[in-house]
């Protein structure tokens, strides 16, 4: 990326100055991108071995987990490296680059779930015609989607803060290339890139929510409707996992991206980026697997060829 302003590099303030939590938040950020990478890494493995996960629902998993393990990965590693060596500086086109990345997987995250939401909806609500309504074709177009606005709303983004000019403070009140932050350290004038940041996230949540919203609501009437106590509480734990997710996800976005830059803490919004960054990525393979009877079989079969395996070995 072209860079037009006087600032080469920026350096990245981190999480704390204290030099005592320095080892102690490597230790624990190292443990949460392991259990990422494995959660989510497992989790797509388990769906690719297993036949009986070749359905939507589980397509669409190994989609959010594909997604959850690149948008961690493109802020933790940095955060380590600054935690262990004190490297707290990054170029002005790797800041880009971070920015970029991140702000296309989270948005794919966002459309994802919408799309998890019609699935569910698909299935409970109208069973008999499931198969034929959420055929491969549809699944792909949605996953597509997904992606394509992702890295739309990451280059639109991109453009917008980077066209700003950087020519006072290069210092980053946060641990990684954020949008709102990167802004504020702007010396011309960005009430249109704050204004640009409102309505497309806005935007994006706000549709995404409403696919959400509406498809539970058919959900729950549909429930409401149900004279089997067996068929209730399956349908009840099909959609228990997704909404456990969506909650976190969207509770933190919110809170995080529609309000002015202004009206930001960036004590508070360091604590909160932690939380959407890093833990969500590391909770949702395991809110998926926990309260999921199929990964929980599909991964208890996995172990058995493995201990079958072995055996043959030895």
């Amino acid at each position: 990326m072209e860079n037009n302003t006087e600032v080469p590099a920026f350096i990245l303030l981190g999480l704390t100055s204290a030099p005592e939590l320095q080892d102690p938040l490597f230790i624990v950020f190292t443990l949460i991108y392991l259990i990422t990478l494995i959660g989510n890494l497992g989790m797509i493995m388990l769906i690719l071995l297993d036949s009986r996960l070749h359905t939507p629902m589980y397509f669409f998993l190994s989609n959010l987990s594909l997604v959850d393990f690149f948008y961690s990965t493109a802020v933790t590693p940095k955060v380590m490296a600054g935690l262990l060596i004190g490297d707290k500086v990054i170029s002005y086109n790797a800041c880009a680059a971070q920015m970029f990345f991140f702000v296309a997987f989270a948005t794919v995250e966002n459309f994802l779930l919408a799309s998890m939401a019609y699935d569910r909806y698909a299935a409970v609500c109208k069973p008999l015609h499931y198969t034929t309504s959420m055929t491969t074709s549809v699944c792909a177009r949605l996953a597509l989607g997904s992606y394509v606005c992702g890295f739309l709303d990451a280059s639109i983004h991109i453009r917008d803060t980077f066209s700003l000019s950087f020519c006072e403070s290069n210092v980053i009140h946060h641990f990684f290339c954020d949008v709102p932050a990167v802004i504020s350290l702007s010396c011309s004038d960005r009430h249109v890139s704050e204004l640009v940041l409102v309505v497309v996230a806005s935007f994006n949540v706000f549709f995404a929510l409403l696919v959400i919203l509406i498809s539970y609501l058919f959900i729950f009437l549909t429930i409401l409707k149900m004279h089997s106590s067996a068929g209730y509480q399956k349908a009840l734990s099909t959609c228990a996992s997704h909404l456990t997710a969506v909650s976190i996800f969207y509770g933190t976005v919110i809170f995080m991206y529609l309000q002015p830059s202004s009206s930001h803490s960036m004590d508070t919004d360091k604590i909160a980026s932690v939380f959407y960054s890093m833990v969500i990525p590391m909770l949702n393979p395991l809110v998926y697997s926990l309260r999921n009877k199929e990964v929980k079989n599909a991964f208890k079969k996995v172990v058995e060829k493995a201990k079958l395996s072995l055996g043959f070995t030895f």
